[in-house]
């Protein structure tokens, strides 16, 4: 492990970086993914060039919100309510946009990714706290992540679970040679894929021919999600697999890949700019989420196999039910580009977390495989022990796990766009600030709501 190159050299120099950049602890010792950090140019370019060119971190980071963990959650919320928890959905997609942008904002005007901000403002300890919480919350998606991509190559191809996890490990060699060529051929293959599981899923919405009316009412909250624990809880588990704390850290680090210029002007229209990104991208989430949703309840609610939750149940009786051959293979597909979508972004997030936390810089292969190690050993474990039966709990238990964490990444990122002292003029103003504290607030609640009800349920 060796220093990075522009770390302050001395007490002085890091005095001087502290005052040139105030409002920190520390001072900022290297960029976030130093090996693409500010690779991608942006400046003297028309509007949509410019638009194309700050295009793609949006992308990336929407993947986390059509993971096989969303899949999970969304099967058992459509197949157990019909279209009542499409409100969730929706609900926690605008909450995405709030905090995405912040998290867009942070990394281009301080030049921090949220993991080197909490390690430049917290003390050693809660930075440290800090960083084991996140890679609980990199490991129980990675869980879902894996064993959707394992789950999608056995109904395809017929491949053990086991093996299929085996076969997911491959993506750091992927990961490694797109960034190679580039981060734009990273970014490339993630929308391609992205589309492919958009494709896939208003190809089922058409056979399944939900009623639209019925589909509208359920974009309306209505308490009943509060007062029916079991709602409630497929509700959280909606929440966390919608908002992921990883792609906030995520987000504020892709972003500081354009090269835009470092003037209050330059900053400005890059935050403009990405904010408009990753709302497209969040907004074609909303409708693969909503899509997964609305075919469930469509397929299996309205038929009265209300207890369909399980990936494998849903691809056997897909076809059947809709009496279309080719939507259970179309199903697995969605299942297997999403699945390996969510493994490449993950392995980024779980670098970009453990150097910003840890400030360690190492080869980029050896970083990888490390972070990927963290994650893809207990979601092999869990595989491997339970196979297939149980899966379904097991991934709406992991965005549960998520939702837990949420917080502590929410409310750090809340505090850091808010302070003057560290924003300038971008930080929040006084209503964006109150909408992001209560976004925060309302995350909160709603979890030690679950855990109250997750207790009383132990007790009894």
């Amino acid at each position: 492990m060796t220093p990075p190159p522009d770390a302050p050299s001395s007490e002085t120099e890091v005095s001087a970086a502290l005052q040139s950049d105030p409002g920190w602890r520390r001072a900022r010792e290297s960029p976030s993914l130093e090996e693409v950090h500010r690779s991608i140019p942006v400046h003297g370019l028309s509007f949509w060039r410019k638009l194309l060119a700050f295009a793609g971190p949006g992308y990336l980071v929407a993947v986390g919100y059509m993971d096989p963990g969303n899949w999970a959650t969304d099967l058992a919320g459509g197949s157990q309510f019909g279209y009542a928890l499409l409100s969730v959905i929706l609900i926690s997609n605008l909450m995405a946009v709030v905090l995405q942008g912040l998290a867009s904002k942070l990394g281009i005007v301080t030049g921090r990714d949220l993991a080197q901000a909490c390690r430049d403002h917290y003390s050693k300890p809660v930075a440290l706290a800090l960083w084991v919480l996140c890679e609980i919350a990199i490991a129980a998606c990675d869980l879902a992540e894996v064993i959707g991509t394992a789950i999608a190559l056995n109904l395809l191809f017929n491949i053990p679970l086991s093996w299929g996890v085996a076969i997911t490990a491959l993506d750091v060699l992927l990961v490694l040679y797109l960034q190679n060529k580039g981060f734009r051929f990273l970014e490339a293959l993630v929308i391609a894929l992205v589309v492919v599981v958009g494709a896939c899923f208003l190809f089922e919405i058409i056979v399944s021919g939900p009623d639209m009316a019925a589909v509208a009412r359920g974009f309306i909250p209505t308490t009943e999600i509060v007062k029916n624990p079991a709602m409630l809880y497929i509700a959280i588990g909606i929440l966390g697999a919608t908002v992921m704390p990883h792609n906030l850290y995520l987000h504020s680090s892709i972003v500081q890949t354009r090269k835009y210029e470092e003037s209050f002007e330059g900053k400005r229209e890059a935050v403009r700019f990405a904010f408009v990104d990753s709302t497209i991208a969040l907004s074609i989430a909303l409708f693969i989420n909503a899509a997964i949703l609305i075919v469930a309840a469509a397929t299996f609610h309205t038929t009265g196999n209300t207890e369909v939750a399980e990936i494998q149940d849903a691809y056997k009786l897909l076809s059947p039910l809709l009496g279309v051959g080719a939507a259970s293979t179309v199903f697995a597909l969605a299942l297997l580009a999403s699945g390996q979508n969510s493994t490449i972004t993950g392995t980024l997030a779980g670098q970009i977390v453990m150097e910003g936390f840890l400030n360690i810089r190492m080869r980029p292969w050896l970083r990888r495989l490390l972070t990927r190690g963290i994650a893809i050993v207990p979601a092999a474990i869990t595989a491997i022990l339970y196979g297939e039966s149980g899966t379904a709990k097991l991934l709406i238990l992991s965005q549960v796990i998520l939702s837990l964490q949420l917080s502590f990444a929410v409310f750090p990122l809340v505090m850091f766009t808010s302070d003057k002292l560290k924003m300038g003029e971008f930080a929040n103003p006084s209503w964006l600030k109150l909408l992001a504290y209560a976004i925060a607030g309302i995350i909160g609640a709603l979890n030690i709501w679950l855990l109250v009800q997750t207790v009383g349920e132990w007790i009894r």
